[in-house]
């Protein structure tokens, strides 16, 4: 391949190539596609993207219950907005929220019955989608080295 002119030198020193260029776009573009399919599974769900990503980073929590301010840090959003959406995601009864016991002010959350169906069902359809995208995307990832 043929270098491009005026090539900047990444941190290890090495000019990009046009190769470089098609395999980013190639693998941001998969990772599109994996985003678009998450985002249209979430709609029919009756769910925005960032109400299942809620819903999944509270259940993703490995048994620990988060706390309004670490579901913010997860989504990569301010406070306020995490409050928000909590208290949208519990109008809908898919979270409640629990009072610590030491401490008042902490207040974690925790799936509903009905969180834990709806996210079950995202979950499995993203689990499949995953499956059958994991050749193509190893290939790509692979690619780098």
């Amino acid at each position: 391949m043929a270098k491009i002119k005026n090539a900047k030198k990444g941190e290890n020193g090495q000019s990009l190539e046009d190769a470089d260029y098609a395999l980013l776009a190639e693998f941001r573009y998969e990772l599109r596609c994996f985003l678009s399919f998450s985002e249209a599974v979430a709609h029919k769900a009756n769910l925005t993207p960032q109400q299942h990503q809620a819903l999944l980073s509270i259940r993703g929590a490995q048994g620990r219950q988060q706390t309004i301010g670490q579901l913010a840090d997860r989504l990569l959003i301010k406070p306020h907005s995490a409050s928000g959406l909590v208290q949208r995601l519990e109008s809908q009864g898919f979270i409640e929220r629990i009072w610590d016991g030491e401490d008042a002010r902490v207040v974690r959350l925790r799936l509903t019955a009905s969180g834990e169906q709806v996210l079950e069902a995202l979950s499995l359809a993203h689990q499949s989608e995953l499956h059958h995208m994991k050749p193509l995307l190893r290939a790509l990832i692979n690619r780098f080295d």
